[in-house]
């Protein structure tokens, strides 16, 4: 069984099984460090192999949703967009949106793409998620470079809210790394799941202000949209970027510990659930 590992004289390792909170073993992921590493460097180079344009798409993807947010949303719709260029202000959003649905996809497959070593070596299998977390970090980066180059471009200076963007950041992946690690345990079992999950993205999408601003919402539905513990965090994450909007201080601490929360309910699950995955993976 899947559990933590005590070294024995011989260098012999014994895996035990183990229960609720024990069973999220921080020092065997310490021990583990140099595959968690190489897991990551490996998922960040193969990100765009055999592209033409390559990390290019990092950036192209953004701009292009940005420009047809922008049209819809903007120019046909006119929805408001707190004083900033419509372009501008989607692009803001797709900045925390993407690094949350990337993380969500990449882990919650992450399983499945690598059944073989699952089946085949011992390790603590939370070490694939978490592997997943640096190539959205540098697509972050990448994408957050071009929004400056935009924000020069408008002439728009950040404020002294940029400081708030890492604890965003930071909470948008505890929230898709706790339902990316239910997925992927459900989805080693139920195949289902990766049909099911883009489809439930692109409703939590627009669910959520990615492509329009919470100001959008009617007043009478605007505590229950808020709910919505991504609402909170993209608010915030624009904010921090464009020092425009509305920063809603009690619903992003509830969006903040909503988040943490996901994710510890995820591991635990996850956890819970990893000893069957090399039996039917």
């Amino acid at each position: 069984m899947d559990g933590w590992l005590t070294r024995m004289e011989g260098y012999c390792l014994v895996i035990r099984p183990t229960s609720g909170w024990q069973a999220l073993n921080l020092r065997e992921l310490w021990q583990f460090r140099d595959l968690l590493i190489t897991l990551a460097i490996r998922d960040v180079k193969l990100r765009y192999r055999q592209t033409a344009l390559g990390a290019l798409w990092v950036v192209l993807q953004p701009l292009i949703a940005a420009g047809i947010f922008a049209f819809v949303f903007g120019r046909v719709a006119r929805m408001p967009s707190d004083g900033v260029p419509y372009f501008l202000f989607a692009y803001a959003g797709l900045l925390g949106w993407n690094a949350f649905n990337s993380t969500l996809t990449k882990a919650s497959n992450c399983m499945v793409q690598n059944a073989q070593l699952v089946s085949k070596v011992y390790f603590p299998r939370l070490i694939l998620p978490l592997s997943t977390v640096a190539s959205t970090l540098i697509d972050f980066s990448v994408a957050l470079a071009m929004l400056a180059v935009l924000m020069g471009l408008y002439g728009i200076m950040p404020g002294m809210g940029l400081f708030l963007l890492p604890i965003c950041l930071l909470l948008l992946l505890l929230l898709s790394l706790g339902l990316g690690l239910f997925a992927a345990a459900l989805m080693v079992r139920y195949r289902d799941v990766q049909y099911v999950l883009p489809v439930m993205a692109q409703f939590v999408m627009y669910a959520s202000p990615v492509a329009y601003a919470v100001s959008a919402v009617p007043d009478r539905l605007r505590s229950l949209y808020l709910i919505n513990p991504l609402s909170g965090l993209l608010e915030g994450c624009r904010w921090a970027l464009l020092g425009r909007g509305a920063l809603h201080p009690g619903y992003f601490v509830y969006s903040a510990l909503t988040a943490i929360l996901v994710f510890a309910w995820g591991a635990l699950a996850f956890k819970k659930m990893e000893r069957q995955f090399a039996d039917v993976i």
